[in-house]
């Protein structure tokens, strides 16, 4: 296994994103056009290969300044525990080392490994959503 990184998104396309969404069971990969159009308008993407198949990815929408949330941080299961995802983030944060603030919304069972990063939930703040069409 060598895994490497890219930081665009050339060889990206919706099969692979939908294969590595479907592979942590996440919505987004009902619809991997629009999906691989999200990616492509995202201000950084860091991709995580194994040979040819996405593994990983962590993309970034940034005001340009002082504020940078990371949208999907994600890693395929079966390359889960193997520091790929804090490799990703390691290499986004340092491209974002200068802004004020850093945000993501993280699930349950992923709070500890973003705590471990450095990450701390804020009181008095609640991730808000709204999805589908209003």
């Amino acid at each position: 296994m060598t895994i490497f990184y890219r930081q665009d998104t050339e060889n990206i396309t919706e099969e692979n994103l939908k294969e590595l969404f479907l592979s942590v069971e996440w919505e987004s990969a009902q619809f991997p056009e629009k999906l691989l159009q999200a990616i492509k308008g995202s201000d950084e993407v860091i991709a995580a290969w194994d040979g040819d198949e996405l593994i990983g990815l962590i993309n970034a929408l940034s005001d340009g300044a002082l504020t940078v949330y990371f949208h999907y941080v994600l890693t395929h299961p079966s390359y889960q525990g193997k520091g790929i995802g804090k490799e990703m983030m390691d290499k986004m944060l340092d491209l974002y080392q200068g802004y004020q603030t850093k945000m993501l919304v993280a699930y349950p069972n992923v709070v500890e490994f973003y705590g471990k990063i450095g990450f701390k939930t804020e009181e008095g703040n609640t991730p808000m959503y709204m999805k589908g069409k209003n």
